[in-house]
């Protein structure tokens, strides 16, 4: 296929609610350009996009899925993403690749939870921004309320480029009319007031335009981008993608405003760390150094090739180039470069400055650079959320250990929200998520490609300890004596809290000799050995400062193990002397619903220890109810929310901070703790 230059590319996400319709706007994208014969379907299993097992069974999308098409003499990269909010990893990783994000709304739903937060999102990345109201011919859509929903959520510069018009059934364009008919606006002052909007941010365009009141067609669509691209405005496009309404127009606008990676966010590599960290621009030349950086990995299900896909901020690679990886020295030989459509590829010569190619069979991971030579310094990803769902996992089979660690690499590897770690309290491997649906479809991933089957256990909360007073001066010694060489420690510390989120900290305040210095690190090694344990419930304990302030040593049985244990002990004894709490996770949440269930969601989360901090009326009588709930009382939430919504129901959480557990309920955790004996 043809090279592009960087002028000529765009770059767009389309991100929005599930349900919104962005799959089949993708697969009327591509079937509108002539890049597939036939108009894909995700009801009848035909998408090209969500060509996955498991979306066509789900019937929506699980995963990102990039294709591109051309028009207008320009090359579109295109990434539809998952609307789910329990797969929005991949959506926010999508973001990285991109200068556009085109925020798809459902005209018969309206504004979803997951909508607001992808649209906060990248306008937090500094990406240009466009909003597409789809199925606008649906019986029980209000665009006009829509409308007025968009511009009161995501700002009055939101301008409309076109508006439906016959019932839906077609669009009249507003850059080039001034007058026609509409299903919702005035024709003519919606023009005046996009043209307005454009000038504004040109001095002499404005300039022009106050002493002619006019403005050739030319001049605003040279502008256009430049205003969009520099976020003072935001264009509004309606669709209708089953129906091809608006699919052409959407093309063209695309085309039109769409900035190219030449316009658009300049990436920038950090180089450094903290204070003396600096940002070193990305030329987006095709002639200068190769900078890339890999924002989705996938394995074709058949072939189990790995292919990771990246977007090329500077210079240029081929098939028979040479890449390094991250903080690699030596390079490896790329091989097959390709270009994505769905899950059907086919391979590209050179992919250039501002283009998104994909990389087969080389072991890359999402957010790692890709250079033609060994250099310093990343580009920042966005923030992803924390995962806060976690479940316990067995394989059913004890043969199938390696089976489970090999599906869990590859999860981890394709999902930057799917992680997973070796609890070390229990020994169990413990994978966590956004929520129940995202392990639920992991799980059933597992069991389609690996043939694996795994049990459950319900998450553990993670909870932490610490201390709300003080211990000064506590002694611990440690004898034991075998009939050989003994052991002996004898040491005293002080105990006190730190700042929330300080961490621990160990201080030697020993002077003179009456502890050996070899044995001194030694106390901390067993501190913070104990301190990884838990005392009171088996639980990480945080933020404290401890003080060696005294102590005695033995010139024949003093060793490094008796320090350890003295410090794990007298750490243990001084802990239970300082009040000793429980911290719990407390997470941000909203919750989205129906208006009529606004009663029933408020009194279920003031039920769970939960604090209301907000409420939003969205369109489409739904509302969003906000607030702040202990993680322990919505590890389930979703079949909960379903119960009390009657399915209807749809929350994000996320982690907020760390806050004291009441005392009643750490009594409660405290008494089901079952230590197991230390050895000495």
């Amino acid at each position: 296929m043809a090279v592009h230059q960087a002028d000529d590319i765009r770059n767009v996400a389309l991100v929005g609610h599930s349900g919104c319709g962005k799959t089949s706007l993708g697969e009327a994208l591509l079937f509108k350009t002539g890049t597939t014969s036939r108009l894909g379907s995700v009801d009848d299993g035909s998408s090209h996009l969500d060509f996955d097992d498991e979306a066509k069974e789900r019937k929506h999308s699980v995963d990102s899925a990039v294709f591109h098409v051309t028009h207008g003499g320009k090359l579109l990269n295109l990434i539809d993403t998952p609307g789910m909010p329990d797969y929005c990893g991949p959506a926010i990783a999508a973001l990285a690749a991109v200068d556009t994000a085109a925020v798809v709304i459902s005209a018969p739903a309206g504004i979803g939870a997951n909508t607001r937060r992808m649209f906060n999102v990248a306008r937090d990345c500094g990406l240009a921004l466009m909003i597409v109201v789809n199925r606008i011919d649906a019986e029980n859509a209000n665009i006009e309320e829509v409308l007025t929903g968009v511009r009161e959520t995501f700002g009055n510069n939101c301008y409309p480029l076109n508006l439906p018009t016959n019932g839906g059934r077609g669009v009249i364009d507003l850059l080039s009319n001034e007058s026609g008919a509409s299903d919702l606006l005035d024709v003519g002052e919606a023009h005046t007031a996009l043209v307005e909007a454009i000038v504004e941010t040109d001095d002499t365009l404005m300039e022009e335009y106050m002493e002619a009141g006019t403005i050739a067609a030319e001049k605003l669509t040279a502008a256009i981008a430049k205003a969009v691209a520099g976020g003072n405005l935001i264009p509004v496009l309606f669709t209708n993608a089953r129906g091809d309404v608006g699919v052409a127009e959407l093309l063209d606008a695309l085309v039109l405003v769409a900035p190219s990676p030449v316009v658009g966010k300049q990436r920038a590599l950090l180089v450094g760390e903290g204070d003396e960290a600096e940002t070193v621009p990305v030329p987006v030349e095709a002639s200068g150094p190769l900078v890339g950086q890999v924002f989705k990995v996938t394995s074709d299900p058949r072939s189990n090739i790995k292919y990771s896909v990246a977007r090329l901020y500077g210079g240029s690679v081929g098939g028979e180039g040479q890449v390094v990886l991250g903080d690699d020295r030596k390079g490896q030989r790329v091989g097959h470069l390709l270009k994505l459509n769905g899950g059907e590829h086919a391979e590209t010569p050179q992919g250039t400055a501002g283009d998104i190619v994909a990389f087969a069979k080389l072991d890359m991971h999402i957010g790692q650079m890709v250079r033609d030579k060994a250099g310093a310094g990343c580009v920042p990803m966005p923030k992803f959320p924390t995962p806060m769902f976690a479940l316990a996992v067995t394989p059913r089979s004890r043969s199938d250990g390696e089976k489970l660690s090999l599906a869990i690499q590859r999860f981890s590897e394709e999902d930057p929200c799917f992680k997973s770690h070796r609890d070390a309290q229990t020994g169990e491997l413990v994978v966590e998520g956004l929520g129940d649906l995202h392990l639920t479809v992991a799980f059933s991933r597992m069991k389609r490609l690996f043939k694996l089957e795994v049990d459950t256990k319900p998450p553990k909360i993670p909870y932490r300890e610490t201390i709300a007073g003080s211990a000064k001066y506590v002694e611990y010694t440690h004898k034991k004596q075998t009939g050989g060489a003994g052991q002996f420690a004898r040491v005293f510390i002080d105990l006190e809290p730190a700042e929330r989120g300080d961490g621990y900290e160990y201080i030697d305040k020993i002077f003179g000799g009456v502890i050996d210095q070899p044995f001194r690190p030694s106390v901390d090694k067993g501190v913070r050995d104990q301190m990884s344990k838990g005392v009171i419930a088996g639980y990480p304990v945080v933020d404290v400062k401890v003080s060696l302030v005294d102590g005695k040593t033995h010139p024949v049985d003093s060793k490094d193990i008796a320090f350890q244990i003295a410090g794990r002990n007298v750490f243990r004894k001084a802990f239970m002397q300082a009040k000793p709490i429980l911290l719990e996770p407390i997470v941000d949440i909203e919750v989205t619903a129906p208006t009529e269930f606004v009663g029933e969601i408020t009194r279920d989360l003031a039920g769970k220890r939960g604090q209301i901090v907000g409420q939003d009326m969205l369109p489409g009588n739904q509302v969003c109810v906000r607030g702040t709930v202990p993680l322990a009382e919505v590890a389930t939430y979703s079949s909960q929310l379903k119960s009390v919504t009657g399915g209807q129901g749809s929350y994000t959480m996320e982690l907020s901070h760390y806050d004291i557990v009441p005392p009643n309920v750490q009594q409660q955790i405290v008494a089901a703790y079952k230590p197991h004996g230390d050895e000495e």
